[in-house]
């Protein structure tokens, strides 16, 4: 299981990890100099670093599938956007793709993006669209078949609104559900990123059409101080 970052130090010494304090230079705003100073004191940044993942999200697929176990052995995935990488490392190992875990099924994972992906060891990248009129038959192709699980950690450009960001993913999160719906399997599970702001409801009700269970988590990865959640769904009606 993934275990959450305590930031206590364990070396016996009783000493506490000490805050980077940064500060604002030369040209820079101080919003950037804000965020390098939680970057440099954030335990998953630091963990990630670690344990040799490309970014402090991988922590955020590793404790949703902790908790609704949709990465199992033997299971087909879909990462829509799945740059930098760190999703489809997880998912490489947790379905067994490299076939390291003897007697367990291999699974084969398919990672998607609009732009090159440095590779992964047990993943297959592609450059595309997946709003295409004909991606959703390529991923098929790709994959020698439908998959069990299709998960999203896409986020819109930021506009500096609000309420617009919001519209946006909500809306990028809506064409992803429709993307999995093409693409799933029954019984197969859809998770994407989603931001808390009043425009949830539709989505919900159409995921609940389509799907058994409709869950809305925010991970223990996930900044106390942003309105980001992940949509679980799972038990595809197909």
């Amino acid at each position: 299981m993934a275990k959450t970052p305590s930031g206590k130090n364990n070396s016996g010494r009783g000493q506490r990890d000490l805050k980077v304090k940064v500060k604002t230079a030369r040209g820079r705003k101080l919003s950037s100099t804000r965020w390098l100073e939680r970057q440099l004191n954030d335990p998953y940044v630091k963990r990630a670093q670690a344990d040799g993942y490309r970014g402090r999200a991988a922590y955020k697929i590793l404790e949703l599938d902790d908790k609704f176990r949709f990465l199992v052995p033997g299971a087909r995935v879909v990462d829509l956007g799945c740059a930098p990488g760190g999703w489809l490392q997880v998912a490489v190992k947790r379905v067994n793709a490299l076939g390291e875990r003897s007697g367990k099924r291999v699974g084969t994972v398919l990672g998607v993006d609009l732009q090159e992906v440095e590779p992964v060891a047990g993943a297959e990248t592609h450059v595309l669209d997946f709003m295409e009129d004909d991606a959703d038959q390529k991923v098929k192709d790709w994959l020698g078949g439908k998959a069990e699980v299709v998960m999203s950690d896409m986020a819109a450009s930021a506009s500096g609104h609000k309420q617009t960001d919001h519209l946006r993913i909500m809306a990028l999160c809506e064409t992803a559900a429709y993307f999995a719906f093409d693409v799933l399997e029954e019984g197969g599970t859809f998770v994407a990123k989603v931001l808390a702001g009043g425009a949830e409801g539709d989505l919900q009700k159409l995921l609940k059409q389509k799907f058994e269970k409709v869950a809305h988590v925010k991970p223990p990865a996930s900044r106390s101080d942003s309105s980001e959640k992940f949509v679980v769904a799972t038990g595809f009606r197909g």
